[in-house]
């Protein structure tokens, strides 16, 4: 049976990817000491429309895309972002080995699997999750 738009499929060529979550940040130091020094992130690009204006970056590890943005009304601050991936436990064990001062990291188990959430320094909730076969 051949698959329709609704179930997944694509209509006229066009092939939707996946999102980018856009975050917002308000200090481009604190956002480089989170995201990549912390969280082992890599600056992909950046990109300031002119030399004192507001910075925009996409940072990534592996198969994750993140874009930060400091411009005003690109994105709330305190948004939340859902990042599946595999072996959360070994990523939690890295990301306790670099012994966050205020940070509290569980490992949490759920009816979809088991995640890790950690709170960036502008109020952005990013929860890590190994999501189970049921969940997928």
């Amino acid at each position: 049976m051949a698959e329709t738009a609704s179930q997944g499929g694509h209509e006229g060529g066009s092939v939707l990817k996946s999102a980018i979550p856009i975050l917002r940040m308000f200090d481009e130091a604190h956002a480089r000491a989170f995201y990549l020094d912390f969280l082992g992130f890599s600056k992909d690009w950046e990109h300031r429309h002119d030399v004192d204006f507001p910075l925009y970056m996409q940072i990534s590890r592996q198969n994750c895309l993140l874009h930060l943005t400091e411009h005003f009304g690109d994105a709330t601050p305190g948004s939340g972002c859902f990042v599946p991936m595999e072996d959360v436990e070994a990523f939690h064990a890295e990301l306790v080995a670099r012994n966050p001062d205020n940070l509290r990291l569980g490992l949490e188990t759920m009816p979809w699997g088991q995640q890790v959430k950690v709170t960036d320094p502008f109020g952005n909730k990013l929860t890590f999750c190994e999501q189970n076969a049921q969940a997928q």
